[in-house]
Order: C-alpha cells, then sequence, then structure tokens
C-alpha cells in the first residue's frame, strides 16, 4: 500500500467524515442545527460571570466554537435538499 503524503491523509479524513456527515438523518441534521442556538447564547452571556478576562476569553473561544461546529455540522448533514426542505417548512408555518 502506497504511503500518503499528510495532505492527501487529511483530505481522505476530510472527505470521509464529510460523507458520514451526509448519510445521516434530515431530523439528525435538524437537532444538530438547532444545538448551535445555546451555544451561542452561552457564548455571549458567559461574559457576565465575575471570573477573570483571559477565563472569560477562553470560554468564549470554546463555546463560539461549538456554536459554528454545530452550525457547519447540522448545514453539512442537511444539504442543499434539506436545506430547502427546512426553509419551507418554516414558511409553511408562518403562513
Amino acid at each position: 500500500m502506497p504511503s500518503r503524503s499528510p495532505k492527501q491523509a487529511i483530505r481522505h479524513v476530510w472527505h470521509r467524515l464529510k460523507s458520514w456527515l451526509q448519510s445521516l438523518s434530515f431530523r439528525t441534521g435538524v437537532i444538530v442545527l438547532v444545538c448551535c442556538i445555546p451555544f451561542y447564547i452561552l457564548s455571549f452571556a458567559q461574559m457576565l460571570l465575575p471570573i477573570s478576562v483571559s477565563a472569560k476569553g477562553i470560554l468564549w473561544t470554546i463555546l463560539f466554537g461549538l456554536a459554528k461546529t454545530c452550525q457547519y455540522g447540522g448545514l453539512t448533514i442537511l444539504g442543499v435538499e434539506g436545506y430547502k426542505r427546512l426553509k419551507n417548512k418554516l414558511k409553511r408555518k408562518k403562513s
């Protein structure tokens, strides 16, 4: 088996991860996408805690990173068709 360069190995892992995420269900995508909301709220709400500035920065980085991970992971799971489906469901509920 030929050895891969680190760049090729990372691409291979990324492709496998993306394929796995896209194989998950629509419902799972919506759940993961909704999980980003509490992380966004917590990333900014923690600024009110009476802790040091460096601890606030670390917490913000972690929580905001989790929010972005949930957001992009949920969008990857949904894909284009799932996004259109979710958008149509939200439009129907408003009208």
